[in-house]
């Protein structure tokens, strides 16, 4: 389950997705809002998940199975946890530039300080970096990083790649209502983005269910009120707060299809509606899913999403 999509991004437009990190989800951070649900292993270790020969086998075969107009505009590292704790990073990203389609990875930017995170990241061809507190005391409540974690030694860290980047650098702040939404902790991320001048800086806000049922989005004023401050600094700043279309990539086999796009993004019922409908599959294959335990149904901002179901032993 390494390739999933290609998947509509509000971002990258038609987006092939990596999940380069083994399941279930091993991540530095244990951030509130996350998608994906409670990080199972919390780490800062660098290490080997998959193989890149295996990855970039498994992006070819992917590609193969595409019809040219659900080609992706980007292959996009996007895990089941933090993408730069793959060691292998560097050799992977390499591999997949052969096939001739931009390189994107989006990270969570905690282990920025490290020399060799940033090298492995200066061969993508676009990097979103993740931004949401401008203290150390909010980033230990939104993002719960590992304890080894710096706040202020992440910062240094972004503020060397950014210098020496040469692809499209995007920051993204994800505003929780009541967790870093203030005028106080919005102009402070502000200050620092600005500082290391991204192509792109986004403001997004929970649209798919949280790993903590408590984490709601911020009202319409508030949200409205982060844009003005990051406009304010003349900061090229862009919303993310709707949902990104249905249109979801598939291989023929749907089966494969829900579990790997599952895994990492969770699919609205329409999405998955669109899903069953290209790969000539009726709902049955869901409710066989759920009854199976391999993909579960939640209800967040009265909408239904599935999502994969991991059982644990630990």
């Amino acid at each position: 389950m390494i390739t999933f999509g290609p998947v509509s991004s509000r971002r990258l437009g038609k987006s092939l997705g990596i999940n380069n990190i083994i399941s279930p989800k091993v991540c530095s951070y244990g951030c509130i809002y996350c998608q994906v649900g409670e990080t199972v292993k919390k780490s800062i270790k660098r290490e080997t998940f998959f193989q890149p020969e295996l990855i970039d086998k498994k992006v070819e075969q992917h590609l193969k199975q595409l019809n040219r107009d659900n080609f992706p505009d980007y292959l996009t590292f996007v895990s089941n946890g933090e993408p730069t704790l793959d060691k292998n990073l560097r050799t992977a990203i390499k591999l997949l530039k052969k096939q001739g389609i931009p390189v994107a990875v989006i990270t969570n930017a905690s282990l920025m300080m490290l020399e060799s995170v940033r090298e492995d990241l200066f061969l993508a061809d676009w990097v979103s970096i993740k931004i949401d507190a401008g203290d150390n005391k909010t980033w230990q409540v939104i993002n719960r990083p590992c304890p080894d974690l710096d706040f202020e030694g992440i910062l240094t860290g972004i503020g060397i790649f950014s210098k020496e980047f040469g692809g499209i650098l995007c920051t993204e702040t994800m505003l929780v209502d009541g967790i870093n939404d203030s005028v106080e902790n919005v102009s402070n991320i502000s200050e620092f983005i600005k500082k290391i001048n991204p192509h792109k800086a986004y403001l997004s806000i929970p649209i798919r269910p949280p790993t903590f049922k408590s984490v709601k989005p911020p009202v319409a004023e508030v949200v409205t009120r982060a844009w003005q401050i990051f406009n304010n600094k003349h900061i090229k700043t862009e919303l993310l707060t709707g949902f990104e279309g249905t249109d979801t990539g598939y291989t023929g086999n749907i089966y494969e299809d829900i579990l790997n796009i599952t895994a990492v993004h969770p699919l609205r019922e329409d999405s998955m509606m669109e899903l069953l409908l290209k790969n000539n599959a009726d709902f049955q294959v869901v409710d066989s899913l759920i009854k199976q335990r391999l993909i579960k149904k939640v209800l967040y901002n009265n909408n239904k999403y599935y999502l994969r179901e991991y059982h644990l032993h630990i």
